[in-house]
């Protein structure tokens, strides 16, 4: 079996990001391989609609600065290199479609909540990286 050389994992920095990350070192535990980690920001924006008659910015920034800092921890906890985290701001399952082709990633790992039913047809993060991937995704159970 071919081992994965580069892994992209995808977090939201829950607390269930740490199983997300642990996953992803057993697999590339033993290879000489890179991980990356990516936490996508949702624009404002795209949760209040595109016609928003408030300026959002300070707040966008706020958000932005501490999602940094808890990716920086996060990053050090798992042993990740501060070059290797990406803070990016679209959505989701297109920006980390990107990261990883960018980064020439081997391996998206990313938590899901095992959803079914309603809830997939609303759809979530794992979801959308899933249908559309042009490299293998793990996708780690998580929550409940």
């Amino acid at each position: 079996m071919a081992h994965y050389k580069k892994i992209l994992i995808a977090v939201d920095l829950s607390d269930e990001s740490d199983l997300v990350a642990q996953r992803a070192r057993a697999v590339a535990e033993g290879g000489d391989n890179e991980l990356h980690v990516i936490h996508v920001i949702e624009p404002l924006s795209f949760a209040y609609g595109v016609d928003i008659p408030m300026d959002f910015s300070g707040l966008q920034d706020e958000i932005q600065t501490q999602a940094r800092q808890q990716l920086q921890r996060f990053g050090a906890k798992h042993g990740i290199d501060e070059s290797h985290q990406h803070i990016v701001l679209g959505r989701p399952e297109v920006e980390i479609h990107a990261a990883a082709e960018e980064i020439e990633a081997d391996l998206i790992v990313v938590g899901s909540h095992g959803r079914y039913g309603l809830a997939l047809l609303m759809g979530s993060t794992a979801n959308g990286v899933l249908h559309g991937a042009k490299r293998d995704v793990l996708a780690v159970r998580v929550g409940d």
